[in-house]
């Protein structure tokens, strides 16, 4: 089908405004949050509800044109933009930003998928009670983006991914088919668990449009600590006995290239006098002041250095060094973002040997969740040429310790072609049989997650 015949059957099911075929107005959808994945989008459309975008896939899929939904574009391993050569159609989900009443009978809220997850804790905050993952980017990670990618975030270790998080879905089939699957009872096994499976699949087999959440008690106590450590076989130590604390809600670390690079581009101050090989930024919230029992830990710890904070301000000041990260390598250059989870025993070596896998073809910055061994190996300096043979090398010996080649932004098309690390013919061939039953003629997001045949 034409682009022009396309963009005018589109326009009627969503309007004219909604449907922006000019390239400056397309710009921004067709580049990922770190730009290093970009593409060009025959159109991008912008639906309001789930029936529009039941009818915006039905049309398309009629015409065969591949779509590729987007929520707040804000994903690392290129799986929300298009290719560049320009056939597919940019799905936006960015309009469908309702927030339904807070259910306190049960601790739930039914959200549209372009919901901002700080428009999502804002709201629900009002009625004590919060949503138990949290990102660094919640200021423009879309709900519905991060139930395709079952983001993880800060808070895994105590309250799970977004899989744990969300108790039902509505989502579109290909062929325009509504699944409503919100009613997110605490017990139902009737039949197979659709919810679960539509989660993590990044679009590639419905199109999520809204979602049922679980949300936990916001806990009004809360205390943070930033430890430097001589090195990471101190920090997992230290992990170790933090874990025994119900209260403990992030465990984060990071290295010292990175907090050089963090003062550098952001100004922050020094958070100590000495420089350490090794930080870790804990958390721990409750009903009733944690610091007497982080404090234990710590002291009998013993770690180098450590700063607490009990105020709001404070903590933020704290998290800031973690938390900017992301920002501040951006700043530097267009890094190639390897998130990768490592088993807790070999992170220390696995760290240790990067430079060697690397060969001097790039920059390494890590950083990451050190509760579930999740580290996001950042380079700088990787020339295009070498980004394939980097690619394979590092994440090779992700697989050859036993890991995984995602642990939370998803395989998108960077990774599509690594899958066979992480999982065996059998599971590749179950998840094409998936894909070919709910999507038989591959117009979801083609490319993205399972490799291309042939």
């Amino acid at each position: 089908m034409d682009t022009d015949r396309l963009a005018q059957q589109l326009s009627a099911v969503v309007g004219p405004a909604q449907v922006l075929a000019d390239p400056a107005l397309r710009a921004s959808y067709e580049t990922d949050f770190t730009g290093r994945y970009r593409g060009r989008a025959r159109l991008v459309v912008r639906p309001a509800d789930t029936a529009q975008v039941a009818e915006v896939l039905r049309r398309c899929r009629a015409g065969g044109v591949p779509v590729v939904p987007q929520g707040g574009n804000t994903g690392l391993v290129g799986g929300s933009v298009p290719t560049p050569d320009g056939g597919e159609v940019v799905l936006s989900l960015r309009r469908l930003d309702g927030i339904g009443e807070v259910d306190m009978s049960v601790g739930r809220v039914t959200v549209g998928a372009g919901v901002v997850l700080s428009d999502l804790r804002r709201h629900v905050a009002a009625h004590g009670l919060e949503f138990g993952v949290d990102l660094a980017a919640r200021d423009s990670a879309t709900l519905g983006g991060m139930i395709a990618t079952n983001a993880g975030g800060e808070r895994v270790v105590r309250h799970g991914t977004t899989r744990a998080n969300v108790a039902g879905l509505e989502a579109v089939l290909a062929d325009g088919t509504v699944l409503d699957r919100l009613a997110g009872l605490p017990k139902d096994n009737a039949g197979y668990d659709l919810t679960g499976l539509l989660v993590g699949s990044e679009g590639t087999l419905a199109v999520v449009t809204r979602a049922r959440l679980r949300l936990v008690p916001r806990l009004p106590e809360r205390v943070s600590a930033l430890v430097g450590l001589d090195s990471l076989e101190a920090a997992l130590a230290l992990v170790a006995r933090l874990r025994v604390l119900e209260s403990l809600e992030l465990a984060e670390f990071f290295m010292a290239e990175g907090l050089a690079l963090v003062l550098e581009k952001s100004g922050l101050p020094a958070p100590f006098r000495t420089a350490y090989p090794v930080y870790l930024l804990v958390e721990c919230a409750g009903r009733r002041d944690p610091a007497e029992e982080l404090a234990g830990v710590l002291d009998e710890a013993g770690p180098a250095e450590t700063a607490v904070a009990l105020a709001d301000a404070d903590r933020r000041r704290l998290a800031a060094y973690r938390e900017r990260h992301t920002e501040s390598i951006n700043a530097a250059g267009v890094p190639l973002k390897l998130d990768v989870t490592v088993p807790s025993a070999e992170v220390p070596g696995f760290v240790a040997d990067l430079p060697g896998v690397l060969a001097g073809r790039g920059r390494p910055y890590l950083f990451g969740h050190l509760a579930e061994g999740n580290l996001h190996v950042n380079l700088l300096d990787v020339a295009d040429e070498d980004e394939d043979a980097v690619t394979g090398a590092v994440l090779g010996r992700v697989a050859a310790v036993g890991g995984s080649i995602s642990a939370e932004h998803g395989v998108g098309r960077a990774k599509a072609r690594y899958l066979h690390l992480s999982r065996s013919p059998a599971e590749i061939a179950v998840m094409r049989s998936l894909k070919a039953a709910l999507d038989p003629t591959g117009v979801l997001n083609p490319g993205a997650v399972l490799p291309r045949e042939g």
